[in-house]
């Protein structure tokens, strides 16, 4: 394979093009009869619970962080019909699936528990104590 017909997700993983599949449909929105006419809206589809391209631990991590975009079936499906160009739809599709992949396969950072200095806590205080104060003062009868 060529690396034209690869797209890269990270060091390790590259995904060919013929795993994936597109869907073209009429889009919504401005564009007069052009819009009726022509199919520029672009739904790209993968199959992340059967691609071969993908290890085990690489497919239970998406499975999860891409849940809520994952059908049933394990098929990611993004909508794109931002252009009125399909060819130009289908390129911003395939960005757009690189860069989810991507983001979904970065290791999140463990959160460090913090906390606050005792100057910040005094100043906190110290600030809430004022505006009691202050609404306070507003009730009270002149």
């Amino acid at each position: 394979m060529d690396d034209e017909r690869l797209i890269p997700i990270n060091a390790e993983i590259q995904i060919p093009l013929a795993e994936l599949s597109f869907r073209f449909s009429t889009s919504s929105g401005p564009g007069g009869q052009h819009v009726n006419k022509s199919a520029t809206r672009v739904t790209l589809l993968f199959d992340v619970a059967n691609s071969p391209s993908l290890p085990d631990g690489v497919r239970e991590r998406l499975l999860k962080r891409l849940a809520n975009r994952i059908d049933k079936e394990g098929m990611l499906q993004l909508h794109v019909q931002s252009s009125r160009s399909q060819h130009r739809n289908r390129d911003t599709a395939v960005s757009l699936f690189q860069q989810l992949l991507t983001d979904a396969l970065k290791k999140k950072k463990k959160r460090r528990k913090t906390k606050p200095s005792k100057a910040a806590v005094e100043k906190r205080l110290s600030e809430k104590k004022k505006r009691g104060d202050r609404k306070r003062d507003r009730s009270r009868k002149w």
